[in-house]
């Protein structure tokens, strides 16, 4: 649950003037008494609900002040926080679903010894609303295959942001609160765009070279009418920047980005007619108006509706390892894989006949049935870590090595 601000909705043309104004001069009319009453009320029934709650109310407060324009310099702290208050509202942002969770290196490894790395793992939360943000959980996976998440507290906090026109187009930048933990914060969405939701982020830690290694999503901004692919991009996990990717492409969603250049181009997996996969090249990160060349379709009955990425490939000695995702009858969604060319991904050297993860007993019920989904997997020397979604409704954890996921396909 997270503190986010509250906008008053629709009122009738024949109201009494803007709402937001009245409710202040409503607030300015108690006295100072009064106000001191009210807001005892609000802390005690709030207070211990959030992290450094009254410092919440007063930049509402400010931001509202800044908004309509009016002289505050009459109010007391006490009623500008009370003010804040009636502009805030509690958010459970994880309420209706939770689900398609992606996993990568955390960019802090410090302290790390023995083959062990630190991740960081993104979720798709869905809320009051159905709108859908992105929240994180830390974690730690041993070389023995073993993983921890690290302890999450009750209090979680939304990301702040500021918008800037790039290349004719909005940009985002979000940033954590200093002093907020990674798994304690929720990305929400910001522009019109992103209105209806940020949707099944994939991250990958994509290597410039050098040991300069970014780390940058994909996922789907939906407005509530239409959709399009974004990117996020972040070396830190402290700010993170959200833009459109522009071109052709982008108008589609369930783009996957290689982690490293390929003959001198970035290279992504899509879908873009709805059913099959397709490989896409582009010689700048934030533009594929390249429709890509078909790299598989459905095969498998489990598969024949359409099939989909899992995520972005992941190198191995063998070539790169592409989880996918088949719906079949009943529309069961089922996790499969597929081998790629080392070094021309267009060529699909071997594919799983049946699925390597499928929704069965528990797994089948929940928020919608009968899917496991993720968008993304952890490799650790010859181990595999798959964080996968149940049926929209909470996260499971898979894992496997290599050679066991090479011996199943063909």
């Amino acid at each position: 649950m997270v503190l986010r601000p509250f906008h008053l909705g629709w009122q009738a043309r024949t109201a009494d003037g803007n709402r937001a104004a009245r409710l202040i001069e409503d607030i300015a009319g108690l006295t100072e008494e009064q106000a001191a009453i009210e807001y005892r009320r609000v802390q005690q029934d709030f207070a211990e609900r959030h992290w450094q709650t009254e410092n919440m109310f007063l930049e509402r407060y400010t931001e509202v002040e800044d908004v309509l324009g009016f002289d505050g310099s009459r109010f007391s702290e006490m009623r500008r926080k009370l003010i804040g208050s009636y502009f805030c509202h509690e958010y459970t942002y994880a309420a209706a679903a939770l689900m398609n969770p992606s996993i990568v290196p955390h960019p802090d490894q410090s302290g790390m010894s023995d083959g062990a790395c630190r991740f960081v793992m993104s979720l798709r939360a869905v809320g009051e609303g159905h709108i859908s943000s992105i929240a994180f959980r830390e974690g730690i996976f041993e070389p023995g295959g073993e993983f921890d998440l690290w302890p999450q507290s009750s209090f979680a906090t939304a990301a702040d942001s500021a918008i800037a026109e790039v290349a004719g187009d909005t940009a985002v930048t979000v940033y954590r609160n200093a002093d907020s933990s990674l798994s304690n914060t929720v990305i929400f969405p910001v522009t019109e765009q992103q209105a209806g939701g940020l949707e099944d982020l994939r991250l990958v830690r994509f290597d410039h070279g050098g040991g300069d290694y970014e780390w940058i999503g994909t996922y789907t901004a939906y407005s509530g009418r239409s959709i399009r692919s974004e990117l996020m991009r972040t070396r830190d996990f402290k700010s993170f920047t959200l833009e459109a990717i522009q071109g052709k492409a982008g108008r589609n969603k369930g783009m996957a980005l290689f982690p490293e250049k390929i003959g001198g181009q970035y290279v992504m997996v899509g879908r873009q007619d709805g059913k099959n996969l397709f490989l896409l090249r582009s010689d700048d990160l934030s533009c594929w108006d390249d429709e890509g060349e078909l790299l598989m379709g459905p095969k498998y009955p489990w598969e024949f509706i359409q099939i989909g990425n899992c995520g972005s490939p992941i190198l191995t000695d063998h070539g790169w390892l592409l989880f996918t995702h088949g719906v079949g009858a009943m529309r069961k969604y089922a996790l499969g894989c597929a081998l790629l060319d080392r070094d021309d991904p267009s060529k699909v050297l071997a594919r799983s006949k049946a699925p390597v993860l499928t929704a069965e007993d528990d797994d089948r019920s929940g928020y919608v049935p009968n899917v496991v989904y993720t968008c993304g997997a952890l490799k650790m020397g010859e181990n595999i870590l798959v964080p996968y979604g149940i049926s929209d409704s909470a996260v499971g954890f898979a894992t496997s090595t290599v050679g066991e996921i090479m011996k199943i396909m063909e």
